[in-house]
Formats: structure tokens, sequence, C-alpha cells
């Protein structure tokens, strides 16, 4: 039974790492895509305020994959544990 618990948890554990690996690939391409905006726009008559915004915007999503870059770390790590 229990090597039937530790094929079900790497299971699991690989299932949470893929989509881990997916929103952090979503985010990244967001970001750049935010900051590819912000470039674009460095000669443009800008409002001071949107540009903020959208730094402010790049910089929470490039926080947010440095998070899921750590849990995905934590999910190999578990994997290996588990096989």
């Amino acid at each position: 039974m229990a090597g039937r618990d530790d094929r079900t948890t790497s299971a699991s554990l690989r299932r949470e790492l893929e989509l881990v690996e997916a929103e952090i690939a979503r985010l990244r391409e967001s970001a750049a895509e935010l900051r590819r905006q912000i470039g674009e726009r460095w000669f443009d008559p800008t409002d001071e305020a949107e540009r903020a915004a959208l730094i402010t915007a790049a910089e929470e999503q490039e926080a947010l994959v440095d998070s899921l870059e750590a849990r995905r770390e934590q999910l190999l790590k578990r994997i290996e544990t588990a096989e």
C-alpha cells in the first residue's frame, strides 16, 4: 500500500509541478510584454501614473515568478524523495 501511495503522491506532485511551470511561463511572458510596452512608450508623452502602473504590474508579476520558482524547487525535492 505504501508503494501505491508513493506513486500517487509522486503523480500528484508532478501535476502540480506542471501547473506551476505553466504559470511561471505565463507570468514571464506577461511581465516581458509589460516591459516592452514601457520601453516602446519611453518617447511618448505618456502619463506618469500610467507608466508607474505598468512598472508596478511588471514588478508584481516578476515577484510572483520568484515565488513560483521557489515552489517549483520544493516540488522537485518532494518528487525526488517520493520516488
